[in-house]
C-alpha cells in the first residue's frame, strides 16, 4: 500500500543531543565559570554514566528513590524535570546550582543537531506529498528546537507524549498521529531508533523503520531509507 504519511520520533531519529561535555561546557560557559578540560572530561563521563543528558545514553541503573518519577518522566514537565535533575545529581557535581541549569540547556537549539540527511528527507517527503508528524515521548515542547533547526516548515503535525497523556508504545498514540494527518494507519510509516517504542506502530498496522540511535557524524544517511519506501 501507498505511504502517505511518515510518523518519526524526534531524539535519536531526527536529531540528537550533544555530547555530555559539550553539554556541561555549554552551560559552564553560560555562568562564567571557569573549568579545565580535565574536569569538563571527567564530569561530562559522570553525567553520561548517570544517564543524565536527555536524548543521551540512557542510565544504566536507576536509583530506588527516583523509579517511580522515571516511569513517569513523559507524562508531564514536572516529572521529566525531577527524572533528568535527580540523575544529574548523582554524578555529584562540584559547582554550585548547576542541576537546573544544565536540564533547561536542552530547550535551547544550541544543545541539539540534526541527523545529515534530515532536513534532505523531509523535503523529499514534502515534494511527494507525504504528510509528516513527529511522535516524540517527552516532558517539555519540542517546538522551539524545531523552529530554530528548520524542522517546523516540514511538520504537519507534532504528538508529544505529556500533552496528549499517552507514551509510545502504546496505540493509541499512533492513532491519534494518524488522525491529524488523515492517513490510514496501513498506509503509514513509524520511524524511530527505539523498537520497543516506536515498533509498537505496528501494533495499529504502522510499518516500522529503525534506525540507529548514534552520534550525528556517525549517521549521515540513516534517514534515506525512508525516501525509497515512499514511492
Amino acid at each position: 500500500m501507498t505511504i502517505k504519511g511518515v510518523l518519526f520520533d524526534a531524539s535519536g531519529t531526527l536529531l540528537r543531543i550533544e555530547s555530555a561535555q559539550s553539554w556541561l561546557r555549554g552551560v559552564l560557559d553560560d555562568r562564567g565559570i571557569e573549568a579545565s578540560d580535565e574536569e569538563v572530561r571527567l564530569y561530562g563521563e559522570r553525567l553520561d554514566a548517570v544517564g543524565a543528558v536527555p536524548g543521551g545514553t540512557p542510565p544504566r541503573v536507576v536509583p530506588d528513590q527516583l523509579a517511580a518519577v522515571w516511569q513517569a518522566r513523559d507524562s508531564s514537565e514536572e516529572a521529566h524535570r525531577a527524572a533528568f535533575t535527580g540523575l544529574a545529581r548523582q554524578a555529584e557535581l562540584p559547582w554550585e546550582g548547576l542541576y537546573d541549569a544544565l536540564y533547561e540547556r536542552t530547550f535551547q537549539p544550541a544543545a541539539w543537531r540534526l541527523y545529515p540527511d534530515a532536513l534532505d528527507v523531509l523535503r523529499g517527503l514534502r515534494e511527494r506529498g507525504v504528510r509528516i508528524a513527529v511522535v516524540s515521548n517527552v516532558g517539555w515542547d519540542w517546538r522551539p528546537v524545531f523552529d530554530a533547526l528548520g524542522l517546523t516548515p516540514y511538520i504537519d503535525a507534532n504528538i508529544f507524549s505529556y500533552e496528549v497523556g499517552v507514551d509510545k508504545p502504546d496505540p493509541r498514540i499512533f492513532r491519534l498521529a494518524c488522525d491529524q494527518l488523515g492517513v490510514n494507519p496501513a498506509e503509514a510509516l513509524m520511524v524511530g531508533d527505539e523498537r520497543q517504542k516506536d515498533g509498537g506502530a505496528e501494533a495499529v498496522g504502522c510499518r516500522y523503520l529503525p534506525v540507529e540511535h548514534l552520534p550525528v557524524e556517525s549517521r549521515p544517511d540513516g534517514l534515506q531509507a525512508v525516501l525509497g519506501m515512499v514511492v
